[in-house]
């Protein structure tokens, strides 16, 4: 019997505009700041049973490539971006079990008001929160919250080593039989059951307890994106779910997966209780050549907007990639604060064939009809031993919110590796189902 796997939704470029230069652009593309279009996502999520969504965010307007904005904000590319905490309880309302996962940095937020806020959405939302912890990269977000620039790389993970340790205490601080509501007594909550965490750190301090009962999950899932070796280290011993691209082969995210879940044993957890998930961009349509052209005009578009890429790639690391020629291999000697993992992956190679697999969307191409797609996914996910695909589409449209989740998920389901319905109504427990 085939192990089943898990399916998310990474919503890249975060609660931003989506499908105004697609073909099929809807109705409302002046309106992308209101909701809809994302709880039209999240509803055919929620049919398709997938895990979580994850509301990737950043909050700076970049400038790094040209030294100016003007190319991001021309494409609409990482700015402008909305709050995705905003954004969460639309989705909620919307739909009944899938996960709602908003990004919320450990360099942009208080122990105390992280917590406080995750402990609220989890109560509202009667446990279908995450929370993707990130460290922050671009030292123009750092300057927006009043900082010259990030903290060094590695040392941004000793920070939220102790940031998750804070919140994860603070979210704890109540007990679960705290709360009583004794009305003849009178008494609401027990006090004995109540504790401050009273935590002084290298890098906060923190009385608590938090002012709100225990929610739902708790502890609610940690998902991160660990990419370079202190990464890896951070969320081996604290994720739950963790993105990644997993090196694009099938041998490199086996190898990706299986040290993480080294890493956790060593940490005294039980690696089963972690889900990595690779990221995938699935072209779907009726027939392998109607997507094959499809593929080709998604690349062919991406390739006439190179600069849209290299800024990209310069907000990632830092570096301003203008300054190199296209078919000159990249220094060795370039290193960033920013994404130590995508850098070590690009040099030694041309910026032009660094966009050129940008624009194929890199890795293994999933591209073809739903009973195609559908099988590799089943023969990769079989062969790499877990635990399941990360979706992503940057600038999606609704034709293809359907085409994954009313085209490409039920082919999954028909062949026995994804759900057909959830057995849970919280996050933490659909993701430990298998």
């Amino acid at each position: 019997m085939k192990k089943p796997f898990h399916l998310a939704w990474f919503l890249s470029q975060g609660y931003g505009p989506k499908s105004w230069r697609s073909e099929f652009p809807g109705s409302d593309v002046h309106r992308w700041m209101m909701p809809d279009i994302f709880v039209d996502l999240a509803k055919g999520m929620d049919r398709a049973c997938f895990d979580y969504m994850i509301i990737e965010d950043s909050s700076n307007v970049p400038y790094t490539y040209q030294g100016s904005h003007n190319s991001y904000l021309q494409y609409a590319a990482s700015a402008p971006k909305l709050d995705p905490a905003v954004l969460v309880p639309y989705l909620a309302m919307a739909t009944k079990t899938v996960g709602l996962v908003p990004t919320l940095s450990v360099s942009e937020y208080p122990p105390y008001l992280l917590a406080r806020l995750v402990n609220s959405l989890d109560h509202t939302t009667e446990g279908r929160i995450g929370w993707n912890c990130v460290t922050g990269s671009n030292d123009g977000a750092a300057q927006n919250y009043g900082h010259e620039k990030h903290r060094p790389h590695d040392e941004r993970y000793d920070v939220a080593d102790e940031f998750a340790d804070v919140v994860t205490r603070l979210w704890e601080a109540w007990e679960p039989d705290a709360v009583v509501l004794d009305r003849e007594k009178p008494m609401f909550a027990d006090g004995s059951k109540v504790r401050a965490i009273n935590h002084e750190g290298k890098y906060f301090k923190c009385r608590g307890p938090i002012n709100a009962p225990r929610s739902p999950q708790g502890r609610v899932p940690i998902c991160q994106a660990g990419g370079s070796p202190r990464g890896q280290q951070f969320a081996s011993r604290w994720a739950d779910t963790i993105i990644t691209e997993g090196g694009g082969s099938i041998e490199s995210m086996k190898a990706y997966r299986d040290k993480v879940r080294q890493q956790a044993a060593e940490y005294g957890r039980n690696p089963d209780d972690i889900k990595v998930l690779f990221l995938a961009h699935p072209i779907i349509d009726v027939s392998m050549e109607a997507a094959r052209d499809r593929g080709r005009m998604e690349a062919a578009e991406a390739e006439k907007h190179l600069d849209l890429h290299l800024s990209g790639m310069s907000r990632l690391t830092g570096i301003d990639f203008s300054k190199f020629d296209l078919d000159e291999p990249l220094p060795a000697h370039l290193t960033t604060n920013g994404h130590q993992s995508s850098l070590a992956k690009w040099i030694g190679k041309t910026p032009r064939s660094i966009l050129q697999s940008y624009s194929r969307k890199g890795g293994i191409d999933f591209t073809g009809t739903p009973d195609y797609v559908g099988g590799l996914m089943a023969e990769i996910m079989q062969e790499v031993g877990g635990d399941g695909f990360l979706i992503f589409n940057s600038y999606f449209d609704r034709r293809y919110i359907i085409e994954v989740c009313d085209g490409l998920v039920p082919e999954l389901q028909r062949r026995g590796v994804t759900r057909k319905a959830y057995a849970h109504k919280h996050l933490r427990d659909n993701l430990l189902e298998f």
